[in-house]
């Protein structure tokens, strides 16, 4: 059984849903980064969802975008990526890892050789923003055999005849986007997520996240409540963007995000 699925099925036995924190790889630098991805299950990340830097992230918006760039200032490679979960995974072979980014770095890394050394890093999921299920044939094959779970995108204008096509090969699980936009813009209420849901549990059974807009703890809640998991990145990587000084971390960097994922982690629990 995947990371993912075990863990989904082991909140579900606990009755509660999932807390999933977002971190910008080699933001500001590689050694802070590995620091927040270290500590971030004790601080009550149940999953973890890791974005590689790209120079041109089209669903992203100014809070992880100028992470992104951050990133890539601080020498970020897929391969120096692929590095730290390997790192992560010496102290820590349970929390699931999902990988969220964009085609291009994997194509020039090629889709292969990435999805072998992806799944040997330790690896879970893979979501592949700008990778329609069109073409999706490019690395479905390879995830596959690897073990890596491809986890599909649903945004509110997803048509409901789409549906079916788009989550017949899905795994590992949904990932809602709550709002049609960029991320950390807007936050979706509570009603727009309660009529969304229903129509993605009748075509497929596999988990929902939500993500896109959840910023406090109060909204993470909701969301998990409603759904299965809630997706918190661009808050946090506002609040560590708080603490650099000169773009360079600082003593603070790493406890003012642990402590803010904390905070989060408590509301989810208590839903």
């Amino acid at each position: 059984m995947s990371r993912i699925k075990a863990r989904f099925e082991s909140l579900k036995a606990e009755g509660r849903g999932a807390l999933i924190p977002y971190l910008q790889a080699y933001d500001p630098d590689l050694e802070t980064s590995l620091a927040l991805l270290k500590g971030m299950p004790g601080a009550g990340a149940d999953l973890i969802e890791i974005g590689v830097p790209f120079s041109d992230p089209s669903a992203d918006g100014p809070t992880i975008q100028a992470a992104a760039l951050r990133g890539l200032k601080a020498g970020a490679t897929l391969a120096g990526v692929l590095a730290m979960v390997r790192a992560f995974r010496e102290s820590d072979n349970e929390t699931p890892i999902i990988l969220m980014g964009y085609l291009n770095p994997i194509d020039s890394y090629g889709p292969a050789r990435f999805c072998t050394d992806a799944a040997q890093a330790g690896v879970d999921g893979l979501i592949i923003v700008d990778l329609p299920k069109e073409e999706s044939d490019l690395l479905s094959d390879d995830a596959q055999k690897n073990g890596l779970d491809i986890i599909q995108l649903v945004a509110p204008n997803t048509p409901d005849e789409r549906l079916p096509y788009l989550l017949d090969t899905a795994s590992g699980f949904i990932y809602y986007v709550s709002i049609t936009g960029i991320t950390g813009t807007r936050t979706a209420s509570g009603d727009e997520l309660a009529a969304a849901l229903p129509r993605l549990r009748a075509v497929s059974p596999l988990p929902v996240a939500i993500g896109f807009g959840i910023r406090t703890p109060e909204q993470a809640a909701q969301a998990a409540s409603v759904g299965d998991a809630a997706v918190v990145a661009s808050a946090l990587i506002a609040t560590l963007a708080t603490t650099l000084e000169d773009g360079k971390a600082t003593d603070d960097t790493v406890p003012a995000v642990l402590g803010q994922l904390a905070t989060i982690a408590r509301a989810v629990r208590g839903s």
